[in-house]
This record gives C-alpha cells, sequence and structure tokens, in this order.
C-alpha cells in the first residue's frame, strides 16, 4: 500500500560544534569538530520518515543559494519529494547554530531566513491533492499562520493533523482545534500554556491545559523518561528505551517522523507512540542530526535484539 505523508517546514543549514560544557552567558568557549550538516525541522522530519519506508512530499522555502542546493541534494537523495520546495533569490536558505557538551545536551540558535517568506496561501494551494489517508506534519520554524493553515487545510480534508510546536511560541486556540496530535516536550508544552519553561508543574496538569483549548491529543516527550499520551478521556506514560544517549540534538525529529508514520499506516495512538519512543530513541547513538536517523532496517534489527516482533506494518 501506497503511504503518504506531507511535511511543512522548514530547512535550515546547521553548524556544529563540540564544547566540554555549555557557555554561560558572555563566555567564550573552545569548540571541536566543526562541521556543516543539513537541518531544519521540516527537513529533518521529512527525511525521518522517508527512511523509515514512506513516501513523503517537503512543502518549504529555501534560498537561491549554495545551502539551498545542498537541501534539494539531499531530499532527492533521502527519496524525498521536492516538487513543493520553492527557492527565491531575495533570503537566504535558513541556518542553525548548534552547540553539544560532553554529555549530549544541546543549545540550538536559528535563523529561519528563506523559511520565514512561506504564506499560508503557498501552503493552501500545496495541499490542495490531500486524502484522508494523509497525515500532515509542521513545526514553528515557519510562520505561524503557514503552520496553522496545513493544520486547518489537513483537517478539512480529513488527513490526520500533527504539530511539533519547535520552537515554542504562544498559539491561539484557533489554531490549536485543528490540531489531532501535538507533540510539544515539557518545556514547549508550558510555553504554549502561557507558563514559563521552567514552570515546576506536572505534565498531566499541562496536557490537560492543552486538550481543553481544542488539541485533541497531546504526546508529550519526557527525554530519558520516555512519553506522556494524554486525550480528553485517558493518560498513559510510554517508557524511553535504554541508549548510551551521544547526541541528542534529532531525537525530536526522529520521534516525530517514527510517531506519523506510525499513524499513517493506521497504528493506533499509543502503539504509534511506542514506536516513536524507538525511532527517537535509535536517534541519539551518534553525532548530528540527518546521520542519526534510523532507516527501517535500523529499526527492525534494534526489535529483533531486544526479542520483540516488530509492528506488523513495518516487516
Amino acid at each position: 500500500m501506497d503511504y503518504r505523508i506531507v511535511v511543512v517546514g522548514s530547512y535550515a543549514t546547521g553548524l556544529t560544534m563540540r564544547v566540554d560544557r555549555l557557555p554561560s552567558p558572555g563566555e567564550t568557549l573552545l569548540g571541536k569538530g566543526y562541521r556543516v550538516d543539513f537541518g531544519g525541522k521540516g527537513s529533518n522530519q521529512a527525511v525521518a520518515c522517508a527512511r523509515l519506508g514512506s513516501r513523503v512530499s517537503f512543502i518549504a522555502k529555501i534560498g537561491l543559494d549554495n545551502f539551498g542546493e545542498m537541501a534539494l541534494g539531499l531530499h532527492r537523495e533521502e527519496k524525498v519529494d521536492v516538487g513543493s520546495v520553492i527557492q527565491v533569490p531575495d533570503k537566504p536558505t535558513g541556518v542553525g547554530f548548534i552547540i553539544v557538551d560532553a554529555r549530549g545536551n544541546n543549545c540550538i540558535t536559528i535563523d529561519p531566513a528563506a523559511n520565514d517568506l512561506l504564506t499560508a496561501q503557498e501552503v493552501s494551494q500545496c495541499l490542495e491533492t490531500l486524502t484522508s489517508e494523509t497525515v500532515v506534519l509542521t513545526q514553528l520554524e515557519i510562520p505561524v499562520e503557514a503552520a496553522g493553515t496545513a493544520m486547518a487545510r489537513g483537517r478539512e480534508k480529513g488527513a490526520v493533523t500533527i504539530l511539533n510546536p519547535a520552537p515554542a511560541r504562544i498559539l491561539s486556540d484557533s489554531v490549536l482545534q485543528f490540531v489531532d496530535v501535538l507533540t510539544p516536550n515539557q518545556s514547549e508544552a508550558k510555553v504554549l500554556t502561557g507558563l514559563s519553561p521552567d514552570a515546576d508543574v506536572e505534565p498531566e496538569t499541562v496536557a490537560r491545559e492543552l486538550i481543553s483549548r481544542g488539541v485533541k491529543r497531546v504526546v508529550m516527550t519526557l527525554g530519558e523518561k520516555g512519553a506522556l499520551v494524554m486525550t480528553a478521556n485517558s493518560s498513559a506514560y510510554i517508557p524511553a528505551i535504554k541508549v548510551s544517549a551521544e547526541d541528542t540534538t534529532g531525537a525530536g525529529d526522529a520521534f516525530n517522523g517514527g510517531l506519523a508514520v506510525a499513524l499513517s499506516r493506521g497504528a493506533n495512538l499509543e502503539d504509534a507512540v511506542c514506536f516513536a519512543v524507538v525511532t527517537g530513541g535509535l536517534a541519539v547513538i551518534r553525532e548530528g542530526v540527518v546521520p542519526s536517523l534510523p532507516t527501517r532496517n535500523e529499526v527492525l534489527q534494534y526489535y529483533r535484539r531486544q526479542g520483540q516482533m516488530p509492528p506488523h506494518w513495518l516487516s
């Protein structure tokens, strides 16, 4: 069967280096291992879905520059459809700066650049051919109006809509009401409810508030504790898999890719989150983002090593 996922989101070239520890404000540290990588949450998640064996279309804006050509080369190599990727001459391709400490923790800053030019009208036009068997996945490294239109058009067409609200922004209920599955981490969930990122509030409390604002289901990632799955009538914790973390930078993107793939193939929400926990966990054992995104065969091998049957739709 030909499954389809549409990712509406960002591409940004990632500039990464490692440090022993994250710097304090105003401090300069010596780093090592500088490299230039493919990045942007939308692009990462599109590649994650493709590597897991799904047919994926990517809607985005990039610059008419070398970094933009690098992006197109990546997507073609990974078999991501780029028919809806628009190159513009008046803005550069987005860029992100990433530092990773000795424990695998990271800090990221981004300049969206061309990503900021993606309009709601362009997104709507690109989604004209959606069907009810499509999953639409988006994030917030593009204008909120574009992300909101992706959710609204997806709902209108009967598709499953997934919003990964990163980086965290305050969103109106008029956006949240079209979200079938919201996938924040703990700090992003708090910001969405008007709290400070470090507020001492239980995950269930924050998730219930998001449900009350119109989101159908919340899947909150909890790092090494796994994920919380919350609906209007139920809640469940899905434990993380046990791995030795080398670099957590791509974990969220691998998680969202795995979730979209599972839901596109008919998995129920809890089973989809269990699969996403595996794909997200496998992404932290290697450095980098795109290099760390697991393939279908790597996920199959993980299940076999654990003595578990992989999901029937993956094997």
